[in-house]
């Protein structure tokens, strides 16, 4: 397909798929003349291009015309991840088909990222320029005090974040509704109380440490992002940042602290990570996500590669959807074996499977892995009434060190299965 008609093509499945989620700033017509000037972009980098960040700019470029919903996120993954391989490819027959799928699965798993990035950059902006107006008018209140107490308490009680005061003794001033919420309090149950007490055991974490520092007069301010537990055992994730209040005099009069509630951001950050890194079938880790984990490795290194053998035959008799059973299925015997030696286990494609060991004790412990693995997939399994079996063939490799180059951990042992595998064909009695 012609690019430029491929992009305004792939733009505009792309304007369908989003359209409901939020009331973006822009028209239809706006949004898919947005879209298809990045889709130029995209196609290209699907098809080998050099352009790292064209994914990364399509989730800034989206987040700064307001969609800012989770769904905009799913949407455009599927679009990226499915679409943008149909229209980039030259048919199903294209001899290049399987490296744009990779390449469309890597450029889905970096506008996710850089959606979250995005999202964190727009939220921590507002919160900054709140936190700049309560300054500004607490800052007034000797020379405008009327007039800037006005302020600062519209700012304070209307506020979305929120906002609490602190004085040199480690007490709440006041606080604002949202504040005390996050917290699990109330606003009248927290003035005149320590934030240690507010707190409570399990929170005094980083973010109190640097609250102390200032409250000691060694720090000005601080931004962290901090976790708070609730008694219900809830979790809140909250962007904190405080900052001291100076005088006329110079001296620090009280600490002011600004907090968002960014639970929901971390949630989805977490989902679309987990989505990015894992296979969507079987739940196992992915290709990318095995390969960073072998590039940060701790050796010595056992890899079994395991290569279904039948499987194509399943497909072929009982159709795809009994097919993706059985890799279900495989998936979550492999897990059973590899939890109990802390092994990493991954579909890196098709029916081929990877298992990691770091700090592997020898080769003699990942044949015996390797063997449990193989007892376990050659059981018999039942999948919607059927009766099947699926063997398989593994091959290891142990390296003392972990080599320059990843690959050649994956290749020696492929390698290894593919010698058993001819081996076995040679003399089926092994």
């Amino acid at each position: 397909m012609d690019e430029a008609v491929g992009s305004w093509e792939l733009a505009r499945r792309w304007a369908d798929a989003l359209d409901g989620v939020v009331a973006p700033t822009l028209n239809r017509t706006q949004i898919e003349e947005m879209l298809a000037a990045v889709c130029i972009g995209l196609i290209d980098a699907v098809r080998g291009g050099e352009d790292p960040d064209i994914a990364r700019r399509a989730a800034r470029m989206l987040v700064a015309v307001n969609y800012r919903d989770p769904a905009a996120v799913s949407r455009s993954v599927r679009i990226l991840a499915a679409e943008l391989v149909e229209v980039a490819a030259d048919g199903p027959d294209d001899p290049a088909l399987p490296r744009i799928r990779d390449r469309a699965i890597g450029l889905a798993a970096d506008f996710a990222a850089g959606f979250t990035a995005a999202l964190r950059g727009a939220s921590l902006e507002e919160q900054e320029q709140t936190l700049a107006a309560v300054l500004d008018a607490a800052q007034e209140a000797d020379t405008r005090r009327a007039l800037s107490e006005a302020r600062f308490e519209a700012v304070f009680d209307g506020a979305l974040v929120g906002i609490g005061t602190v004085d040199m003794t480690g007490r709440v001033v006041n606080c604002n509704a949202t504040m005390a919420q996050m917290l699990g309090q109330t606003p009248e149950t927290m003035p005149g109380r320590t934030v240690a007490d507010i707190l409570g055991p399990q929170n005094l974490t980083f973010a109190f440490e640097q609250l102390q520092l200032m409250v000691a007069g060694e720090s000005e301010s601080f931004r962290t992002e901090t976790e708070h537990l609730h008694t219900d055992g809830r979790v809140t994730a909250i962007d904190l940042s405080m900052s001291a209040v100076r005088g006329t005099d110079g001296g620090i009069e009280f600490l002011i602290g600004v907090a968002v509630d960014v639970t929901e951001r971390k949630q989805l950050a977490d989902q679309l990570w987990h989505d990015a890194n894992h296979d969507a079938l079987t739940g196992l880790p992915n290709r990318p996500h095995l390969f960073n984990r072998l590039a940060h490795a701790r050796s010595p290194i056992g890899i079994c590669y395991l290569d279904l053998d039948g499987f194509k035959e399943i497909n072929d008799l009982w159709g795809h959807a009994i097919g993706d059973r059985v890799l279900t299925v495989v998936a979550d015997r492999m897990r059973e074996v590899a939890r109990p030696v802390d092994a990493f286990a991954a579909r890196i494609g098709g029916d081929e499977f990877l298992v990691l060991v770091e700090n592997c004790s020898g080769e003699t412990p990942l044949a015996r892995l390797a063997d449990e693995l193989l007892a376990a997939l050659i059981e018999p399994l039942e999948v919607d009434g059927h009766m099947l079996a699926v063997g398989a063939s593994i091959g290891t490799a142990y390296f003392a060190e972990l080599p320059s180059e990843v690959d050649e951990l994956v290749h020696a042992a492929d390698a290894a299965m593919y010698r058993k595998k001819n081996d076995t064909r040679r003399d089926p009695a092994r």
